[in-house]
């Protein structure tokens, strides 16, 4: 049993690693707003808003105008790390100390049935979020058995982004469709175009994190393979997935994706694409209005994520705005929630840092298409994409993903010993 004070001595830990000095942090965590789970809703004032750090910087911006007009009820943004699994790790650690430092959480989707399991996070009143108008797959992805958990404020769709004019100078009139059209792609253009003979091929998120557990699911799904069913059941010892994880690994070992992208998060691999290190890289759309700005501006398209016999499978990302079952000021809290997860909002999202939208009349409307042509690619990536497991014990599924896959990229395992490794494991942690 953990004692009041080892309880106190975590939560000083927690903030000073992120910076804060706030005395709300109390072990009770009622903070006059009730217990875990309380859906009262009641208190108003100060709050948190708990998220890795914004590249593109238009968060700052939509709290600000909150700021502006709620001069009383006040957001601080709290910057956690840039990478999905630290930031985890401490919205965790938050919610064991039942610290109410942070208040809203944006959680990655695939996080909701755990943080709801635990009750981590309040139900929230579903009539008070316009769901109807937002992407079905979208709000899947908030709900936790039956009720709903979070308020989507992002969906996410991975993208191949490509160089349109490397392609066109080798008369390459259109992106590829299947893994072995890429590759052929890239042969052709380092042929015909001198400029690119020392680029790489391809590549994606591969360093032993989050990312890695994103492309290792689209790669199984790209080759007909799954890595769970609807059910959370594991089913990945299969030689379709086995094609997908040898794609991954042969491209390696043949130089097709560089031994850097082993080391690349998002930015890493946004970076080497600007930098024109790369001809093709899957990230995620918020990419495309920061390479707008770069030396690769009007140089390059997205497409469709290629498989292994036509297009490929994205994974289902986005980020919902989640409620700390812990925290104070909840009333301030869920206005806070739907004012960011709001229409308007979502626009300014998609307008200044090219967000993927959960509304669904967003991706339809002419103006922005017109100005923003990735959004057709978009919605069908997202429509099509297939969810992460959703299961409670999500810590120890994608700590084993990245574990058994990151070993074939790096040459210490078969693809076939690791695929039979990760179907014990994945058995063992979602038979709770």
């Amino acid at each position: 049993m953990k004692t009041k004070t080892s309880r106190a001595m975590r939560c000083s830990a927690l903030l000073a690693a992120t910076g804060l000095l706030l005395s709300a942090c109390d072990s009770s965590g009622d903070g006059g707003s009730g217990q875990a789970g309380s859906t009262s809703f009641q208190g108003r004032g100060p709050i948190t808003y708990a998220a890795g750090k914004d590249a593109t910087g238009v968060t700052p911006k939509v709290i600000a105008r909150w700021n502006e007009l709620h001069p009383k009820e006040k957001v601080t943004y709290i910057q956690l790390p840039t990478d999905a699994d630290s930031q985890r790790q401490q919205m965790i650690q938050n919610a064991e100390t039942k610290s109410n430092a942070y208040t809203v959480l944006s959680l990655d989707v695939v996080w909701t049935s755990e943080f709801a399991a635990h009750q981590w996070i309040d139900r929230l009143p579903e009539n008070q979020f316009p769901l109807q108008k937002m992407l079905k797959p979208v709000v899947q992805t908030a709900r936790y058995r039956g009720g709903l958990y979070a308020a989507p404020a992002s969906s996410d769709g991975g993208l191949l982004y490509y160089r349109t004019d490397l392609m066109d100078k080798a008369g390459i009139t259109a992106p590829p469709t299947t893994w072995s059209e890429m590759t052929n792609d890239c042969a052709q253009v380092k042929k015909k175009v001198p400029a690119a003979k020392g680029m790489s091929c391809y590549a994606g998120q591969l360093q032993k994190y989050e990312g890695l557990t994103v492309n290792f699911a689209e790669a199984v799904n790209s080759a007909g393979g799954i890595v769970t069913d609807a059910n959370g059941k594991p089913d990945v010892d299969t030689p379709a997935a086995r094609k997908g994880l040898d794609f991954l690994a042969g491209a390696v070992k043949n130089g097709t994706i560089p031994k850097e992208a082993l080391t690349y998060q998002e930015e890493d691999g946004r970076q080497a694409f600007q930098a024109g290190k790369v001809m093709f890289l899957r990230n995620w759309p918020y990419m495309y209005s920061l390479a707008q700005k770069s030396p690769v501006a009007g140089k390059f398209a997205v497409s469709p994520l290629p498989g292994l016999d036509g297009p490929g499978s994205s994974s289902l990302g986005g980020h919902n705005l989640a409620l700390s079952s812990f925290a104070k000021n909840k009333a301030t809290a869920l206005d806070f929630m739907k004012f960011f997860s709001s229409e308007d909002s979502a626009t300014t999202f998609l307008k200044d840092a090219s967000l993927a939208p959960a509304y669904a009349d967003l991706y339809n409307t002419p103006s922005l298409v017109g100005k923003y042509p990735y959004l057709p690619v978009l919605k069908q990536s997202i429509l099509h994409a297939v969810p992460r497991p959703r299961v409670v014990a999500y810590g120890d599924v994608t700590s084993a993903i990245q574990q058994e896959a990151y070993a074939v990229l790096t040459g210490t395992k078969s693809s076939a010993q690791a695929l039979k490794d990760l179907q014990s494991d994945l058995q063992k942690a979602t038979a709770q």
